[in-house]
């Protein structure tokens, strides 16, 4: 069997790393023990999938060497890195005794029609693992491979799998985020909530959940503002998520007065050490407001050719700022809330949390006029990345692409 797989150049070979590049190789016909052999039937593409790329060979974030590039002519995992995705597929092969052929799931793959991963022995009837030694143990969460028919989340119909590999990955860290929040009372009660980026997924999904609390708190004083780019700024105001919006260069006028009074959290999800500055500015020059935290939640200013981040987000397996990094920021990162949360809370009372929230999740995310487009084929997909490097993604666009033909992967009337 012929496999294909994306691949694009590593920003230290010196080529160009937005060139994609359609990679042929062979299927192995024998597999080792404690194996998998899954057919990647389709996977997720977003901004998130940008930043995966851009920080592929930075050293904290390492997302190269979740999956190698294979060795064929003219590329080879030292000169080309292989991005992942979120995705679902279907086991053909297994030779480990827990897992078995034909199992649907979904995890952290490589974009490919065919994917061989070894598989750790702690598999359970909810998941397995693949062992990867060289990475850090927070890294777990990206290891894990979802087994559909135990997933208490998962639809099997074809819009439901498309939604939860475009917003599942982004979803979970807003909504621990907002958890953690929410247990200190929003930092001893502030009545402000600054979102950067705030048309991206990670910042409107936290927007959303914020406002969530507030409904079923019955409180109206806490307000949330979003700050975004100019060409965004229309979408951002669409999704009717925050009670105002501001673009990056004018929102220091804007945010004057009545509008700038009270505590505020600051949540930066651009990694933008000079917007933080003027944050942080602005509001010391503000006589009525108190900018009580900045908290630091993702990385959505960067670009292929990145090589390390900036150090206001280069944070390390903690909730504080690394030695060295930017002291005034607040780093959340997800997997060390949830294991505090883990020793608060039982398995099942997490399990219906989240049950409850992404049932709603999918319930009121249509009305944010994200739009999804399909992509099939190899040369679909290599085009289809070749119009975002040129274009970029607006925040209404959403992908799911497949190397396969629209028909094997949708059937032949299955449309969005």
């Amino acid at each position: 069997m012929e496999n294909l797989i994306l691949c694009h150049p590593r920003a230290s070979s010196s080529q160009d790393p937005n060139q994609a590049i359609i990679v042929k190789c062979e299927v192995p016909q024998t597999i080792p023990n404690d194996h998998v052999l899954l057919e990647v039937d389709r996977f997720g593409f977003s901004t998130n999938n940008m930043t995966y790329q851009a920080l592929g060979e930075a050293s904290h974030f390492r997302y190269f060497d979740f999956h190698h590039a294979p060795d064929a002519e003219g590329v080879s995992s030292t000169t080309h890195g292989v991005t992942p995705v979120w995705g679902f597929g279907t086991i053909l092969k297994s030779t480990h005794p827990k897992v078995h052929t034909g199992e649907r799931v979904y995890g952290y793959f490589a974009p490919a029609r065919y994917l061989l991963l070894p598989v750790s022995s702690d598999a359970n009837k909810y998941a397995f693992f693949v062992p990867r030694p060289h990475l850090p143990p927070d890294r777990r969460p990206y290891n894990q491979i979802t087994r559909c028919a135990e997933d208490p989340l998962y639809d099997p119909s074809p819009t439901a799998e498309d939604l939860t590999m475009l917003y599942r990955p982004l979803f979970w860290t807003s909504f621990w985020c907002e958890d953690w929040l929410n247990s200190s009372n929003y930092k001893g009660g502030s009545t402000h909530i600054l979102i950067s980026s705030a048309s991206s997924k990670t910042a409107f999904c936290l927007a959303y959940l914020i406002r969530r609390r507030k409904s079923l708190q019955g409180s109206s004083t806490r307000r949330m503002i979003g700050l975004t780019s100019t060409k965004n700024i229309a979408f951002t105001k669409r999704l009717a998520l925050y009670d105002d919006a501001f673009d990056y260069e004018s929102f220091d006028t804007s945010l004057v007065g009545d509008l700038a009074r009270g505590h505020w959290i600051y949540v930066d999800v651009t990694g933008n050490d000079a917007l933080n500055a003027r944050v942080r500015d602005h509001f010391r020059a503000c006589g009525d407001s108190e900018l009580v935290t900045c908290i630091a939640l993702g990385l959505t200013n960067v670009s292929a050719s990145t090589t390390e981040p900036s150090s206001a987000t280069s944070w390390g397996s903690g909730l504080e700022a690394p030695q060295g990094g930017d002291s005034k920021l607040e780093h959340f990162f997800m997997p060390e809330w949830l294991s505090i949360r883990k020793q608060q809370l039982s398995v099942s009372a997490i399990t219906q949390m989240q049950k409850e929230a992404w049932t709603r999740l999918m319930s009121d995310c249509g009305t944010w006029g994200v739009s999804l487009r399909r992509v099939c084929g190899p040369d679909q997909v290599k085009a289809a990345y070749e119009e975002i490097v040129k274009r970029g993604l607006a925040p209404e666009e959403a992908f799911v692409w497949s190397l396969w033909a629209e028909t094997r992967v949708y059937g032949s009337t299955a449309k969005l």
